[in-house]
């Protein structure tokens, strides 16, 4: 017997609202590392941070990689014994991250972890999509969902940094452990045991094309994490790992048209709202990786501690709600996405320039709030109108079958690779202002102690100077961005045609017709004559 539902018959209805509600509460800002403890993970292990930048890219790796199997993984267990072995093995791979000292096992227990994670989350996902929009309707959901999860991983970030200053980052995994037996043991009292429907076989799952998508994605974050500390193409590791992502790409490819239930779907990428959606989500992860920057300002000239710097994230909050808002508003109104992609795309560039103009050793807490707010409605309004856009009127086979790809894209592609350039620049362009200011030093004029003396001073102002530049650019690449957006037609007709017009190009035709006919019989008169 099947049951389409994921609690009891007994379980109350409100009951089972508030069970969605925490469970999905959890299982949205879950992660096998959270960037707010970085730098508590590098000063306790005196690791690299780039092993734990790149423990982050591979979460989002592992939550792309189950997305083509996520319907048949479904149907295949009883929902009750999958949801609550999912989160006694994400609380044991939170334990083993909490108490490990080997950055390699947090990558691949934050792959593992992403994966496990995706595909616990599709189980609460569909309920909330059918409360919000019983009728199916995507935009109305983007509108609510994309919001919320935003918003929560906002708060859990701050509350964990919290949790990490006054103790110790180890003591975060550990609550995030017993949190998610906690949950396990709710989904083993309230969730049924039957099956969700008809039983799906796992053999038909390519699993080799799971691991060349992971080892592709894996490779390309290696690159993208370690690339400044190894220089680049200067380093055999960067040379190799790319040439190995490569081929990895190459393979799975291969391997797809092989295969006769390929695990991957490229079909999706022929259509010309994708490979626009594309663009646009590339352009998104450009403003997202700004953060980066107010990174570097905020902790290196600033001060401020990781409870306050993650405080910051709550002051996009507002902007985040007043997002979905008027996205929910203006899919009720029908109304086209251009204008509402172009707002999300403006509202970024203002924030770029705001933080352009406040490049300065002294910025007041609340001279953050405007910048931050209209951040928050640019990454909500981006998050919701370019992902609609990107898979519109799409089947659902289709979708899940390229989705992983672009949700990797998305959120691991796309900031990465444009945080890795930022930073590379950033450092580039610091290097030149240290060396511009150096001109006005005068050894004769200036003694050594001096210099020392206002080394912090040099330095400051140097990383204020590359940071300017570097935002001053992005500016300009924005301003083409916006260019783009009003540009190209989002699938409408630019030009309508009147109505009439067929029937001046068939009075048109007839004229010409006849004018053909006249100038016909002349020739034959005219050569009769001669």
């Amino acid at each position: 017997m099947y049951n389409q539902g994921i609690f009891r018959t007994w379980v109350p209805k409100l009951v089972q609202l508030l069970l969605i509600i925490i469970f999905i509460s959890v299982i949205v800002p879950v992660n096998g590392i959270y960037i707010g403890n970085v730098s508590a993970m590098v000063g306790s292990t005196g690791m690299p941070s780039e092993y734990f930048v790149w423990a982050s890219y591979g979460s989002t790796i592992g939550m792309g990689a189950a997305m083509p199997i996520i319907l048949r993984m479904k149907f295949r267990y009883k929902i009750r014994d999958k949801v609550t072995f999912i989160f006694i093995l994400i609380a044991i791979l939170s334990y083993l991250n909490g108490t490990t000292d080997r950055p390699l096992l947090i990558v691949a227990n934050s792959v593992i972890i992403g994966y496990l994670k995706m595909i616990v989350m599709l189980e609460f996902i569909i309920p909330i999509m059918f409360m919000i929009s019983p009728e199916g309707n995507r935009g109305k959901f983007y509108s609510v969902f994309y919001p919320f999860s935003i918003i929560v991983s906002q708060l859990a970030g701050y509350i964990l940094a919290i949790v990490a200053f006054d103790y110790n980052w180890q003591f975060v995994h550990i609550v995030s452990a017993v949190i998610c037996l906690a949950l396990a043991l709710l989904a083993w009292i309230f969730m049924h045991d039957k099956y969700g429907g008809f039983k799906m076989p796992l053999h038909y799952i390519d699993w080799l094309s799971i691991l060349l998508f992971v080892a592709m994605f894996m490779l390309g974050a290696y690159v993208l994490a370690f690339g400044k500390q190894l220089y680049w193409i200067h380093s055999p590791r960067i040379i190799n790992a790319s040439i190995a992502s490569f081929v990895s790409l190459i393979l799975l490819v291969i391997r797809q048209y092989t295969l006769k239930r390929p695990y991957l779907s490229f079909k999706l990428f022929r259509k010309n709202n994708v490979i626009h959606g594309l663009i646009m989500l590339l352009f998104t992860g450009m403003f997202l990786s700004t953060g980066s920057i107010q990174n570097i300002f905020t902790v290196g000239i600033l001060g401020y501690d990781p409870v306050v710097n993650a405080s910051l994230n709550l002051l996009m909050i507002p902007g985040i709600v007043a997002a979905g808002v008027y996205m929910n508003f203006w899919f009720k109104q029908g109304r086209g996405l251009k204008m509402f992609i172009f707002l999300g795309f403006s509202a970024m560039l203002a924030y770029t320039v705001m933080m352009y103009f406040s490049m300065s050793l002294e910025f007041n807490f609340e001279r953050w709030i405007l910048p931050m707010l209209l951040k928050g409605f640019g990454m909500g309004a981006l998050f919701i109108a370019v992902w609609y856009y990107t898979l519109d009127k799409i089947p659902m086979d289709e979708m899940l079958a390229g989705a992983g790809l672009v949700l990797v894209w998305r959120t691991f592609f796309t900031v990465g690779i444009f945080s890795a350039l930022f930073s590379w620049l950033q450092y580039q362009f610091q290097i030149e202002a240290v060396g511009n200011l150096a001109i006005y030093m005068d050894g004769n004029s200036i003694s050594y102690s001096q210099v020392m003396g206002n080394m912090k001073a040099i330095q400051f102002n140097a990383i204020l100077a590359a940071n300017k530049r570097l935002l001053g650019y992005i500016c300009i690449a924005g301003i083409g961005v916006l260019m783009y957006i009003l540009a190209y037609h989002f699938g409408v007709e630019r030009y309508k045609i009147y109505r009439g017009i067929k029937v001046t190009s068939d009075r048109r035709k007839h004229k010409a017709k006849f004018k053909r006919t006249q100038l016909q019989e002349i020739e034959d008169a005219a050569g009769a004559v001669i």
